[in-house]
């Protein structure tokens, strides 16, 4: 079913409706968490909340077409929320990533290369690339200028065709 109009059935009090959009958001909100940096065990709890926070504020949200951004940002504040009470900032365990399932070398090395930056860019890239966010969506989500957006996404893809994959080449 497209997701419009799950989210319309879903604002209605359908609850099958919800269920059946978050599924076919959650390895997207899962990707996004774990390009944090975030464990496995913390990463459940999160998507509980954000679900959970989304179930009960699904009437908030003004426009269907926005429920992948606007299910992002409840993500994304819960998550800055953690990693802020926790005051830490979580490394990417390299081991961890090899234990998902349903990843291939390209997207370990994705993750790697998007660990390498900054988390600015990070966030950028991520929301572009995985999340299918355009820059004018990406820039309200952050509160920031589109140009900053994309000149992030622009710097990061440089970074890492300059420096990421270089390094990686000249060790073969």
């Amino acid at each position: 079913m497209q997701s419009k109009f799950l989210v319309k059935k879903a604002k209605k009090g359908d609850g099958e409706a919800f269920i059946q959009l978050i599924r076919q958001y959650e390895m997207t909100l899962y990707r996004t968490a774990k390009r944090l940096g975030l464990k496995d065990e913390d990463i459940a709890d999160l998507l509980q909340d954000t679900i959970l926070t989304a179930f009960e504020k699904i009437d908030s949200l003004k426009e269907a077409k926005y429920f992948n951004t606007w299910i992002c940002r409840i993500l994304l504040n819960n998550c800055y929320r953690f990693i802020r009470q926790d005051q830490r900032t979580v490394p990417l365990d390299v081991t961890t990533l090899h234990e998902l399932r349903h990843q291939d070398q390209i997207s370990l090395e994705l993750d790697e290369a998007l660990e390498s930056l900054d988390e600015s860019y990070r966030i950028a890239l991520t929301l572009y690339y995985v999340n299918g966010l355009t820059t004018r969506e990406i820039s309200e989500f952050l509160h920031e200028s589109e140009g900053t957006i994309k000149s992030r996404i622009s710097r990061a893809k440089q970074y890492l065709k300059n420096n990421y994959y270089v390094e990686e080449a000249q060790l073969l």
